[in-house]
């Protein structure tokens, strides 16, 4: 019997913000194209999350700022933090479906 050899690459990377950490994203997309990636530390706002998607075309991305809160609140001061976000290669897209959606 054939043994089919699938590889599946997961990466977790702490971004320490977007703009800092996006250019490791690329050169990884570029060196080892993982299937997902588990993004921590984004800084970035619920309303700039779209940066992922336009960013990184061949990902399905989906995560949460916890900056939320901050932004309601008023005007941005201090130091940016948090957001998680999971990008999925379009190849995989396909076998996936949405179970539920959180709002909170």
């Amino acid at each position: 019997m054939a043994s089919d050899n699938m590889d599946f690459t997961v990466v977790s990377y702490n971004m320490h913000g977007f703009y800092q950490g996006h250019p490791l994203i690329d050169d990884l997309i570029n060196t080892s194209n993982p299937e997902v990636f588990l993004l921590q530390e984004h800084w970035l706002t619920s309303a700039n999350l779209y940066i992922f998607d336009s960013k990184f075309e061949n990902y399905f991305s989906f995560g949460k700022s916890a900056m939320s809160r901050s932004v309601e609140l008023g005007m941005l001061s201090g130091r940016p933090f948090g957001g998680v976000q999971i990008a999925i290669s379009l190849s995989h897209t396909v076998n996936m479906s949405l179970l539920s959606s959180m709002v909170s």
